[in-house]
């Protein structure tokens, strides 16, 4: 059973505040995924934990404004929410086991990058902030 809409909005508003595309059906992550096809984008999928409030979205957001090499699209599915999209992402990089919150970042419709929930988890915010802006840095344009 999904999140309460309610609880969640909030967690959601904090990434579309910085130009995160929330993703909310199979259909929109197609969609998004068939544009990944050139340029860089990241995927953030979004959660209801302590990682994600405390260190993801905060890192995310500071990665975003440091970075000279800023993806060219930004999405996000929410775990535990949009159960659809979230699914439906997740086949996109299928080898990977589910893991929330994280992020990939694709180049050129390929994944090039993964950060998992337990890369995430017990770090600092600078620290999960590095490791993005280093991927954004090597991979973008």
């Amino acid at each position: 059973m999904p999140y309460s809409p309610l609880l969640v909005k909030p967690m959601k508003e904090e990434l579309i505040a910085i130009g995160f595309k929330e993703l909310l059906t199979a259909e929109e992550v197609d969609t998004a995924m068939k544009d990944a096809d050139k340029g860089l984008t990241l995927v953030a999928v979004n959660a209801v934990t302590g990682a994600a409030a405390d260190i993801a979205r905060p890192a995310v957001r500071m990665a975003l404004t440091n970075s000279s090499k800023r993806p060219d699209r930004l999405v996000t599915v929410f775990a535990g929410q949009d159960l659809e999209a979230t699914t439906r992402m997740r086949g996109y990089f299928e080898d990977i086991p589910p893991s929330e919150p994280s992020f990939a970042l694709f180049k050129d419709g390929e994944l090039v990058y993964f950060l998992p929930k337990y890369r995430i988890e017990g770090r600092g915010v600078d620290a999960v902030a590095a490791n993005l802006q280093a991927a954004f840095d090597e991979h973008g344009q």
